[in-house]
């Protein structure tokens, strides 16, 4: 519910006037991108996916070591070959209370309502961007009303992670259908929404009915959520450092030399007071060539040659501060199955050259400048990397577009050379791969490099069906190879996750999927 700055006043007193209101299990962070929606079927965006985690589960959850386990399914069988899947629900999960359930304010989740979510996220009046999730299900029907069964078009061996996507959050469908959702949300999570002032607070409330136990004491631990909107990532710094934030996520050049050395550790003015959790991520930062400009700068040894044209390990440890792996691996990131070390490039300008020599251009002599397209994040990189492969001759030239432009452009074809980042939906290194299947092409898919190769189709098609994880994971690596065979893209790094937190605050763990799971978070006086 959206309200005046005036109440959220009354709010914030009221709580402080209420003894039970322990400021000791209040959680703070700051979106400084805003929250669009509270709608699972729109949690596109990190900022809606921290929020919406807190309030929705899924039939099935990732835990911190990305594997796939019960949430509102208390178990599930898998049987014709991959192609049906069915779920048993627990019998204790009901949704936050709401007027509109009638005399109990609540009810039981049954299997209707996963039925009715999932063909909602379908439903083209929706417009959801999740709506390709439902593109391999066939049937979605309750046998019962703790019985869900799913019947997919073809087998596909990720499609438990895809459940595990807020997307797939079950949600009720009177409250859904008397509208304003996104800003009246109702769920099953272990917090509700208490308020929300528009690009001033949200304050989520702990959901007394929540029905995870861990060691007999009701998840979650915390009694509130607020998240604040301040837009500047240094005043918001500087809020965290007074401890009137409980959370720094993620790097900025406002404050990372003050919070982080350039080898990536704490600052040790910081660690009296604060600690440092640094994982990997799964996002591969890197630069794509769109495949079918037939203009000479696009030749595979010239694509090759840019790959081993610059050195990584200085980029990272003076522009990002020591955060995130230098990419000399393919496409899958570190910390997933199929992902190899040296299946890349590394820093080689003598081979570099050879390669320049080779396509016609020795020591870049008669070789057009290449226009690199990129965001004003990104321009540091981008120049360091200019300034590298000027060394080889190569006159590459760095412009700068507005976000929207350049995701605009990329999906249109338009630009020849661009910075790209692929951030998991789920943690399989098909959503990677997927990147270059010909059929994904832009702008019907994700392969903004139109890349197409009838050998990495015909092995990609039969990966997204093997059940075996190891062969899956074999099929992985040669999709992989073969991409870095011919280099549409130029990995950069694999990106880690920073969280910096008071030194207080226990429970809040890592994941790859970058997650804000705050139903475990203790603080301490």
């Amino acid at each position: 519910m959206k309200i005046g700055l005036s109440l959220v006043v009354i709010v914030f007193i009221s709580c402080s006037q209420a003894p039970e209101r322990d400021p000791n299990t209040l959680f703070r962070y700051n979106e400084y991108s805003g929250i669009s929606s509270l709608d699972p079927a729109f949690a596109r965006v990190q900022s809606n996916i921290w929020a919406t985690h807190q309030l929705f589960n899924g039939l099935v959850e990732m835990d911190d070591e990305l594997n796939v386990i019960p949430s509102i399914a208390r178990s599930w069988t898998v049987s014709d070959s991959g192609r049906t899947y069915e779920f048993s629900l627990r019998q204790d999960v009901y949704f936050h209370k709401d007027p509109a359930f009638g005399k109990d304010s609540t009810r039981l989740v049954a299997a209707h309502d996963v039925v009715y979510s999932l063909y909602r996220l379908a439903d083209s009046r929706i417009a959801a961007p999740g709506a390709w999730v439902m593109g391999g299900v066939d049937t979605v029907y309750a046998v019962d009303s703790s019985t869900l069964r799913i019947q997919l078009k073809k087998p596909f061996a990720p499609f438990l992670g895809l459940l595990t996507m807020k997307y797939c959050s079950v949600v009720p469908k009177e409250i859904v259908e008397r509208g304003d959702f996104s800003s009246h949300p109702i769920g099953t999570g272990p917090f509700y929404l208490k308020v929300w002032a528009d690009n001033e607070v949200m304050i989520l409330r702990k959901n007394p009915m929540y029905f995870e136990i861990e060691n007999g004491k009701r998840l979650p631990f915390l009694e509130s959520v607020v998240i604040s909107f301040i837009p500047d990532k240094q005043s918001a710094y500087m809020e965290f450092l007074s401890r009137r934030q409980d959370l720094i996520s993620g790097l900025d050049a406002s404050y990372k030399d003050d919070l982080l050395t350039t080898e990536g550790e704490l600052q040790d003015k910081h660690q009296e007071h604060f600690t440092l959790q640094k994982s990997p991520y799964l996002n591969t930062e890197y630069l794509a060539f769109f495949i079918p400009d037939v203009s000479e700068i696009n030749q595979k040894k010239i694509r090759q040659a840019i790959n081993m044209g610059f050195d990584k390990g200085p980029m990272m440890k003076f522009l990002r501060n020591g955060v995130g792996e230098p990419a000399t691996g393919g496409i899958i990131p570190a910390g997933l199955p199929g992902y190899q070390r040296e299946v890349g490039y590394s820093y080689d300008p003598k081979r570099a050259s050879e390669l320049l020599a080779e396509a016609g251009f020795p020591d870049g002599r008669g070789l057009p400048p290449i226009a690199l397209y990129t965001t004003s994040n990104y321009l540091d990189l981008c120049e360091y990397i200019q300034g590298q492969l000027s060394a080889l001759g190569i006159d590459l030239r760095v412009e700068v577009l507005p976000p929207s432009t350049l995701r605009e452009k990329k999906a249109a074809g338009g630009l020849s050379f661009f910075r790209a980042s692929w951030i998991a939906d789920y943690p399989d290194a098909e959503n990677y791969l997927s990147l270059f299947y010909s059929q994904n092409a832009a702008p019907n898919g994700p392969n903004y490099t139109h890349f197409s190769d009838p050998v990495f189709d015909s092995i990609y098609v039969v990966s997204r069906s093997e059940s075996n994880p190891s062969t899956r994971e074999s099929l992985y690596r040669s999709l992989d190879s073969i991409v870095m065979f011919y280099a549409p893209v130029v990995p950069l790094y694999y990106d880690q996750v920073v969280r910096v937190f008071p030194n207080n605050l226990t429970g809040l763990e890592p994941n790859a999927l970058n997650l804000l799971t705050l139903k475990r978070v203790v603080k301490t006086p």
